[in-house]
Formats: structure tokens, C-alpha cells, sequence
């Protein structure tokens, strides 16, 4: 058995990231726990379970989201608060015990309810359509949050005092609260109602707190956690995300156990981490993300005798864009990891390109959610452009000037630069999926960006050569932006060169698609089963 735990956490909570369908997604859902768990889900590979150390009332919302729905998993929380439920339940906020004489109020964004002409609570509600959660209040002041479980019942009451949160209460399906975790931290178990329950193949076991308090949340999960890992087997694999939040506590969980550590991105770094590569040194292997993040972990001393494995989250497959068919040709760049100067340079060398190439257009693409990131991004255009003698008005909102539309179309100064804001996976590859070229300046180009463009047959032009790029075959290196025009030129101008880096993309894609992940995720596991050398990917060990 394959044991995946994740690192679905809001912050340093040891909670989930659901929010108010109304509100904007601020991070996408999409890491390298949820492609592996997509990868074994649709695949044979072998059994496996999820791990959640999190509490997480919306959990079934969050794997159909993904589309790993059966996805099997464990919970810790669920044994602590004895949920036995399984399904999804349709709850309606009508169904509950309201006063005889309330009244409901329905803006666009929640429902108040209101009672002798005060609000009495506020129903808040998910991306499905189904009430998460409902805020009470007295004297124009809030006095408790119900959280409801997507499996129909509450699951979580905070109770506030003069409107700061005194404590949290963990409840059965039956109401009867289990835990109760206090502002200050520590968590105090429900003398009347000790207990909490794991499955196992032999049937259901209850096991008595240790304690009657504890210091942290972290203690019980460690408690909870512990008991579960009685059950499994010495011969279990256990495959924990890279994660600050949960690392401390698996390491000393699992110091016996056979271990594989997923690094991805910038979400945990060794720099921000100093006891990151101790403690990765104890896995038996580790799969990083990307080519990058692999050579980083082989300057690491302490971890020369650890198995290291590039595998990317992410597969590619034929997938031809529809640039070809569109009017304008699209130039994606990433922004979130160039510095001011450099982008500024940057506009002030791509301005000199477009008054030589009228059909091309600049989309800057960000992963900030941020309201006001468009506006800013366009606000720093715009002046680059105007201190260097050119409209400012070619960055801009389409439609900003109202007097535009009154002018004829050959008076009218073109939109040049625009922002895209592309936080999850889905409308990032909407987006590639329009661009003629990826212009990717950054010191790390954007691993999904990179994939969907070998996907796609998009040619790249980079700053650094990486396993989704060749020089010359795929993409070209620009380390100077002097050149830049001579680079965009080379596939914007040239159909034939063009046509040849969509011809050696796919080629390139022959080597990351999901069978070959299939492939080197048995050969990481089987290696592991048998205690034999990893020779998969881009890592060796002799």
C-alpha cells in the first residue's frame, strides 16, 4: 500500500483552503500530491490511500474538483470526531432551527437572516451551491460560526467573545463536541466523550485519549496519527509532500518506515527551511518536481547517500494550440518572477518589436489573484512606455477611453499589452492554448507553462536551457534582451521555423507522457519493495 499525504493546509492552520464561492481563489488547488493521486487514480499502478492531517468538512467537494471523487482516503479528523458518513448529503439552510419569526434577506453573495429587524446570522456558501458555513450574531457583534460538513451535518462551532474567536468546538455527527481547541492553542478533550474510532480491515477500534489536554493541535494529530499507523504494514510505502507544516511531525512518525519525500516548487525551500535536508535524508528517495530542483538537492552533502528522482507532476500529450488560427500573434510572459527593472527593460525591447510586427501582442501573464494586480501591472507598462516615447495607451483595459468607441477604427491606438490572470490550472491552459510563443525570462521557468507548451507544439525562448526545452530544436536562449527582436522574429516571421519547433516539441513530449510517469513511478516503488538501486528520471544511485 501506497500512503500519499498531503500539504492542504490554509497557512499554518491545520485546516483546508475552502472558501466563499463569491470570493476569488487566491492559490490554485493543483500540486504535485493531486496529479500523483490523479496518476494512480486512472492507472494501475498499486494501491493507495490519503493521508489527511487536516480538517476538512468540504473534502468530497475538493476531490470532485479534481476528478478524483473515489478517490480512497483517512482522515484525522474523522476519527476523532467519529464521522462515519461517507456520502455527501444535501443539506438546506431551511432545514435548520431558526427563531419563529425570522426572515431571509438574499443579496447576490449570501443570505442574511433577520430577526425583529436585526441581522441574527449570515449563510455563506461553497463553490457547489451548499451552505459551509453560517455566522450568528448579537448586538451587531458575531458570537459563533457553525461549519457544516458536506455530509450534512455541523461539524465545527467557533465561539467568539466581543468579537474575537474564544475557542473552537469539534462535533460528532450527533452534535456532541469532542475537542474544544483555544485561542491560545492548547485543546481539551470532552471527559464524557474520550474516545475516538479507526477502521481497519479487522473492523472498528476505539481508542482512549491519552490525555485529558494538550498543548497543540499538533499533539493530537501526532496521537491520532500514531494509532493509525499500528494498523499498516511494515511493507507500506508512505509518500509525504515537502512541507514545513507536517515535516517535524512525519519525521518522527515515520523515522522506521519506508519514505518517499515530494518536493515541488518554491513551496518549501532549504533556505527557508534549515532542517529541510536532515530530514529529507531519512526518506528512502526523493522525487522532485522539476530538473532544477533536483540539481539543487544534489549540492546537499547530507543527502549524496538518498535516492533523488525527477518526475514532473505534470504529462504531456498532443494537444495543438489554435494560434495558428487566430488573427494576432500572442506572446505569453510570465511577470511574477522578473524584477521591476527587468521587465521595464524587458516592454522597452518588446515596444521596438511590435511597431516592426503589427499583428503581435504582449500577454502578461500572472498567477497573482490580487484585484488590483491588472491595474498595477498596466499602470507599470504604461509608464515604461511613456518614458521611453511611446503611447502609453498601448497598455490598457480594452474600452477604458469612453470616448474610443466614437473614433473611426484607423484612429483608434491599439492595445498592444494585456494582463492575464490565470490562477489555477484550467485557465492557464486556456490561455496557452491562444499564444504563439512563450517568452519566459525568469531564472526558473514555470514548469506547467513549459509542459503545455511542449503539449501544444508552442516554441519557447528562455533564459536557461531546461528538460522541456533544446536550444535550436524546441526553443532558443536569449541571454541578452538586446536580441530579443531577433528571437521573436525567428518563429513570429518564419512559419517554416515555427512548424519545425512544433515538430520537435511533440518529439520531445514522447518523454513525459503519463505512461512514462507510470513507468517511473513502479521503478521508484518496486526499487524501494526490494531495497535496490533507483535508476529512473534524471537520479541514480549507486
Amino acid at each position: 500500500m501506497l500512503y500519499f499525504i498531503p500539504a492542504w493546509y490554509s497557512g499554518k492552520e491545520w485546516k483546508e483552503n475552502e472558501q466563499f464561492w463569491h470570493k476569488r481563489r487566491m492559490q490554485t488547488e493543483t500540486d504535485d500530491t493531486v496529479k500523483q493521486i490523479q496518476l494512480f487514480q486512472r492507472n494501475d499502478i498499486c494501491s493507495y490511500q490519503i493521508l489527511l492531517l487536516s480538517y476538512t468538512p468540504n473534502f468530497r467537494h475538493f476531490l470532485h474538483r479534481q476528478s478524483v471523487f473515489r478517490a480512497p482516503y483517512w482522515s484525522v479528523f474523522d476519527a476523532v470526531q467519529e464521522v462515519r458518513r461517507k456520502k455527501p448529503a444535501v443539506l438546506s439552510f431551511h432545514d435548520l432551527n431558526w427563531p419563529r419569526d425570522i426572515e431571509f434577506l438574499y443579496t447576490p453573495f449570501s443570505v442574511i437572516a433577520i430577526l425583529h429587524q436585526e441581522r441574527y446570522a449570515q449563510i455563506e456558501f461553497g463553490e457547489y451551491g451548499n451552505p459551509i458555513q453560517v455566522d450568528l450574531y448579537q448586538n451587531g457583534q458575531i458570537s459563533r460560526k457553525n461549519i457544516y460538513d458536506d455530509r450534512g451535518f455541523v461539524s465545527c462551532t467557533s465561539v467568539y467573545e466581543n468579537g474575537r474567536k474564544s475557542y473552537d468546538q469539534y462535533l460528532t455527527e450527533k452534535g456532541i463536541w469532542k475537542i474544544c481547541h483555544f485561542a491560545d492553542g492548547h485543546v481539551v478533550i470532552n471527559p464524557r466523550s474520550n474516545q475516538y474510532r479507526i477502521d481497519s480491515t479487522k473492523g472498528e477500534q476505539m481508542f482512549s485519549f491519552a490525555k485529558n489536554s494538550y498543548g497543540s493541535m499538533e499533539e493530537v494529530i501526532r496521537e491520532v496519527l500514531s494509532a493509525y499507523l499500528q494498523i499498516t504494514e511494515c511493507t507500506d510505502i508512505f509518500c509525504a509532500a515537502a512541507h514545513g507544516q507536517h515535516l517535524a511531525l512525519l519525521a518522527q512518525l515515520l523515522a522506521d518506515r519506508r519514505m518517499i519525500f515530494s518536493v515541488f516548487g518554491d513551496r518549501l525551500s532549504l533556505a527557508d527551511y534549515p532542517d529541510l535536508a536532515q530530514i529529507l535524508s531519512h526518506g528512502n528517495c526523493i522525487v522532485t518536481d522539476s530538473e532544477e530542483n533536483h540539481e539543487l538537492l544534489l549540492r546537499e552533502s547530507c543527502l549524496k547517500n538518498t535516492a533523488k528522482v525527477n518526475i514532473p507532476p505534470y504529462d504531456t500529450r498532443v494537444d495543438p494550440g489554435i494560434s495558428q488560427q487566430l488573427p494576432v500573434q500572442k506572446i505569453l510572459l510570465p511577470v511574477d518572477q522578473l524584477a521591476a527593472e527587468t521587465l521595464n527593460e524587458t516592454v522597452r525591447y518588446l515596444a521596438i518589436y511590435l511597431q516592426e510586427n503589427q499583428n503581435a501582442r504582449v500577454h502578461l501573464f500572472t498567477r497573482n489573484a490580487a484585484f488590483n494586480r491588472e491595474d498595477t501591472l498596466l499602470k507599470q507598462v504604461s509608464e515604461t512606455l511613456s518614458r521611453n516615447g511611446w503611447p502609453p495607451e498601448w497598455a490598457r483595459k480594452e474600452n477604458q477611453n469612453k470616448f474610443e468607441n466614437l473614433l473611426d477604427e484607423g484612429d483608434q491606438i491599439p492595445i498592444l499589452f494585456v494582463v492575464e490572470q490565470c490562477v489555477d490550472e484550467l485557465s492557464a491552459n486556456k490561455c496557452v492554448r491562444e499564444q504563439r510563443v512563450l517568452l519566459d525570462l525568469a531564472d526558473t521557468p514555470d514548469l506547467f507553462l513549459q509542459i503545455s507548451c511542449v503539449s501544444m507544439g508552442i516554441p519557447q525562448i528562455l533564459k536557461t536551457v531546461t528538460q522541456y526545452m533544446r536550444p535550436g530544436k524546441n526553443g532558443r536562449i536569449n541571454q541578452e534582451l538586446s536580441v530579443l527582436g531577433e528571437d521573436l522574429q525567428y518563429y513570429l516571421e518564419s512559419l517554416s521555423n515555427w512548424n519545425r519547433a512544433m515538430i520537435q516539441s511533440f518529439e520531445l513530449g514522447k518523454t513525459h507522457t503519463a505512461q512514462h510517469l507510470i513507468e517511473q513511478w513502479k521503478e521508484v516503488i518496486v526499487s524501494i519493495e526490494n531495497s535496490t538501486d533507483i535508476a529512473v528520471g534524471n537520479g541514480r544511485l549507486q
